[in-house]
């Protein structure tokens, strides 16, 4: 490989890095509120368990914890995807 073909591959490898690096950096606020949509309709969803153990009332406790999980969660993203427009 010649001199020129070296440089060529390694600020094509630079560039890439680069453009993934802004890819990632524009992802978080995203990644961020998948994670807090999924971590509120777990957290919700086993406090709702426990509720639904505790005066043995299944499925209802369990089901409004998901719900109010998946309300919590998608409020979240709502809120990340308009405020970074």
């Amino acid at each position: 490989m010649s001199h020129i073909d070296k440089e060529s591959v390694e600020h094509s490898a630079i560039n890439s890095l680069s453009y993934f690096q802004k890819i990632v950096q524009k992802s978080g606020p995203a990644a961020g509120a998948s994670y807090a949509l999924i971590g509120a309709v777990i957290l919700f969803g086993l406090i709702g368990y426990y509720l639904d153990n505790r005066f043995n009332s299944q499925p209802w406790f369990l089901l409004g914890g998901i719900l109010l999980g998946i309300i919590s969660g998608f409020y979240q993203l709502a809120k990340t995807i308009w405020l970074n427009k």
